[in-house]
């Protein structure tokens, strides 16, 4: 039987506030009993106390969903630099659960959910439906079934009171600052405040279902990305019905031999960054758990709640201060964010300091050669460019990164982290080239891309569908 999901934001601070309290108390004992110890030994055992207290974070994140299971979706993808090397391996399979295995509702409970919205039974909508969920979301379940018809789709299926559960976690973003910071001090305001902006947008699969709809019509005959389409006419708030899809997992990806994971590299960061500066619009939440790999060697992407189109101004813009970090033109990059707002202190900002920083970020990108990006790499990055605990760049975190860009960044930083948990080789400066500089594709993966988007009409994506209202309120880089 399983347990009732906590929907109240008093049982759900009241959770949180458990955790805190409990790492507390361990730091304290582990303070007493560390005096007269030798330095060795004191080390050894505050490692081991970060140890528990970082694992009881993502327990106690995998058992809420909501608002705290996106924290541990994104803990998931970049392999921070939370515990030692020797235990990684281990922080890394408790962290796997988040990704891949998130704790399941029972079937009869989902039942209800899907014919509570259908307003039918499960059977005048579906000839078969198997009672195994075959992934689970930060919000949801997914089923396999099969229409009347004869059409497979998959079904994705929220669970009962996650709406309230998840406005209940985002009243409680104090209590999460507290709670992450103590075993994660990098999951900063900007963080949270972008989640709490966007998560919510999740709930409603009824939009989810035409925006992936449309992202399925863009890539349409695409020779190795694959979205598939849905079908909105039998989607409710909490039902997303769509086409189904059978591929490999990521751990079996991850698996694979150099040369499949740095091709499937690649196809991630075409998809996840590219079409950003390609069709003015990219997918907000690049995770594992979001691709599989098809048995004819096309990537299919999936889940589009957190989905984003940006004026094509603003993707200008960002485009040009990467180019002038690429050619290390640091008073142009230091002017271009002063003008747009970036940096609203430019007397404490040096143009050097501004240059290193955005490198420090992403010059895996514009480094012209072949690069290994490994997990060190892609957690690396980000730690320095928003962790406090780092001592760099102190002036260019207080600054202010406008809500537009924020967006696209973590995508940015995610898909780098997903890179990284491939080990995924490629001349990632050289694929970049073709939407920074208008180069001509040097892979050939690139070669089949262009061929594809010379075959279709221009398109126009900005036009129709949901469309993410840009913020008031800048954040902080």
């Amino acid at each position: 039987m399983a347990k009732e999901l906590p929907t109240s934001r008093l049982a759900r601070g009241t959770k949180l506030g458990i955790a805190v309290a409990g790492n507390a108390l361990r730091a304290q004992k582990t303070r007493r009993s560390m005096r007269g110890r030798s330095e060795a030994v004191r080390a050894r055992m505050a490692e081991e106390s970060m140890i528990r207290a970082t694992e009881q974070m993502v327990m106690v994140l995998g058992t809420m969903k909501g608002v705290a299971m996106k924290l541990g979706q994104m803990l998931s993808v970049l392999d921070l630099d939370l515990v030692p090397p020797e235990h990684r391996e281990r922080f890394q399979r408790r962290l796997a659960v988040l990704r891949d295995s998130a704790p399941s509702v029972s079937f009869d409970v989902m039942r209800a959910v899907i014919e509570e919205d259908f307003g039918q039974p499960l059977e005048a909508v579906f000839r078969d439906f198997d009672p195994e969920p075959v992934a689970a979301a930060s919000i949801g379940q997914v089923y396999r079934g099969t229409l009347h018809d004869g059409r497979e789709v998959a079904v994705k299926v929220q669970y009962p009171g996650i709406d309230a559960a998840v406005r209940a976690d985002l009243k409680n973003l104090a209590m999460f600052r507290r709670i992450l910071q103590s075993a994660m001090p990098w999951v900063t305001p900007a963080v949270l405040d972008e989640l709490r902006l966007n998560l919510e947008s999740e709930l409603d699969y009824v939009a989810e279902a035409n925006t992936q709809k449309q992202i399925s019509e863009l890539f349409t005959g695409h020779p190795f990305i694959v979205v598939p389409t849905t079908y909105p006419e039998l989607s409710t708030t909490r039902v997303l019905v769509s086409e189904y899809f059978p591929g490999r997992g990521f751990e079996e990806i991850r698996a694979m031999p150099a040369a499949e994971r740095n091709r499937i590299g690649e196809i991630i960061y075409r998809f996840y960054v590219g079409s950003l500066f390609t069709f003015n619009e990219f997918c907000g939440d690049p995770h594992p758990g979001n691709l599989l790999l098809g048995a004819d060697g096309r990537v299919a992407f999936l889940d589009f709640g957190l989905y984003n189109r940006m004026d094509p101004e603003h993707v200008q813009f960002e485009a040009v201060c990467i180019r002038a970090a690429a050619e290390e033109r640091a008073e142009d990059l230091r002017d271009l964010m002063v003008e747009r707002g970036v940096i609203d202190s430019p007397e404490e900002i040096t143009p050097e300091e501004c240059l290193e920083y955005v490198l420090a970020a992403c010059e895996w990108a514009l480094v012209d050669e072949d690069l290994t990006i490994t997990p060190e790499l892609a957690s690396g990055a980000f730690v320095l460019a928003v962790d406090p605990r780092a001592s760099e760049f102190t002036g260019m975190k207080q600054q202010n990164l406008p809500p537009e860009h924020l967006f696209s960044r973590r995508a940015d930083f995610l898909t780098f982290g997903m890179l990284g948990q491939l080990e995924a080789t490629g001349n990632w400066h050289r694929i970049a080239r073709e939407w920074l500089y208008g180069d001509e594709p040097v892979t050939e993966l690139g070669r089949a891309h262009h061929e594809w988007l010379a075959s279709r009409p221009a398109p126009t994506p900005t036009t129709g569908g949901p469309t993410k209202k840009t913020r008031k309120r800048a954040a902080k880089a």
